[in-house]
């Protein structure tokens, strides 16, 4: 179930699923509303997204209960998060997926959103949106990067391939760092639908009603623990956890998104944590370095849409089939 694209004029309803909006501040909010404006777009703010609790959150029924009235107001024709944080899980028994069958629109969001947009596709189908949050709006950094793929995802039904950025920037850094493209950790060539992206978010939808059937999928996965270099020791083993889930042996790819080098994970050391999973099928394309973890910029991609990879001699390729 594919929402339809966003055109110009089509209004856009800020949630906060996760951390309140109210931690961005005023003027980071205005420039984030303007940058979006300035797609043509349209943008309110659900009731509750700025109740603020001592978890920098609000309650369980203020956030399902935005979420449940925005599917259902026929004139949001899409959810953009305001920002992730760490407990966006608590919602998933209080959604009502009858109504987002109804009213499929796009839903969007990155980092603790990835049990929302995992979920809401396991229950019902509609393919959900890994991409920036509402706070990414507000950034100078990379910003044409972060547009091109939004717009290309959300704003039109074509194909597009992702492409390496030229540069990127880590968690508050200033200079940018020169992309040296994707890394080749096992060759292949594979098309499949896409779930997956924060890995230890994911992970908590295991052995519910939420966590979708891994069988025939290609799992895109990033982890990041901003700056502590226990970020390797956590990807490790839970991806041994993702391993042991049931039909992981029948996946047709992984991609795995860019970690900061303060975590002190490098190629070599990705490659034996790649080599060690027994359980991961030995055919299948693993490619990493990707720009969808917690590093500017990022690209926008569906949850529960198609993509196609090619490693091959050292190189790779990724392109979005569906969306």
């Amino acid at each position: 179930m594919i929402p339809p694209k966003l055109k110009k004029g089509d209004l856009v309803r800020i949630v906060s699923p996760s951390h309140s909006i109210s931690t961005i501040s005023d003027d980071s909010i205005k420039l984030a509303v303007k940058n979006l404006e300035k797609l043509g777009l349209k943008v309110d703010f659900s009731a509750n997204c700025f109740e603020l609790n001592c978890f920098e959150s609000s309650s369980i029924k203020s956030r399902a209960d935005d979420i449940n009235n925005a599917f259902d107001d026929k004139k949001v024709k899409a959810i953009l998060c305001a920002r992730g944080g760490f407990n966006s899980n608590q919602l998933l028994p209080y959604l009502d997926y009858n109504s987002i069958k109804k009213n499929p629109k796009i839903f969007c969001g990155y980092s603790d959103i990835t049990a929302l947009n995992n979920g809401i596709f396991a229950k019902t189908g509609l393919f959900t949106y890994a991409g920036i949050n509402f706070s990414t709006f507000r950034k100078s950094h990379c910003q044409d990067y972060n547009l091109e793929y939004f717009k290309k995802c959300l704003m039109s039904p074509d194909s597009y391939e992702v492409k390496p950025s030229k540069k990127y920037f880590e968690y508050l850094q200033k200079s940018a760092i020169k992309n040296k493209g994707y890394f080749v950790l096992r060759e292949g060539e594979s098309t499949g639908e896409i779930i997956g992206e924060n890995l230890c978010t994911f992970n908590l939808l295991q052995g519910t009603d939420y966590m979708p059937d891994l069988k025939g999928k290609i799992i895109f996965l990033e982890e990041e623990n901003i700056s502590s270099k226990d970020t390797i020791y956590m990807f490790d083993r839970e991806l041994a956890s993702l391993c042991q889930q049931r039909n992981f042996g029948k996946i047709k790819g992984l991609v795995i998104g860019r970690f900061q080098k303060a975590t002190g994970m490098t190629n070599e050391k990705l490659k034996e944590i790649i080599d060690s999973k027994k359980e991961l099928p030995k055919n299948i394309p693993v490619i990493a370095g990707l720009d969808f973890a917690h590093t500017i910029p990022r690209f926008t991609y569906p949850i529960g849409g198609t993509c196609k990879i090619i490693a091959k001699k050292g190189r790779a390729s990724l392109e979005i089939l569906k969306h």
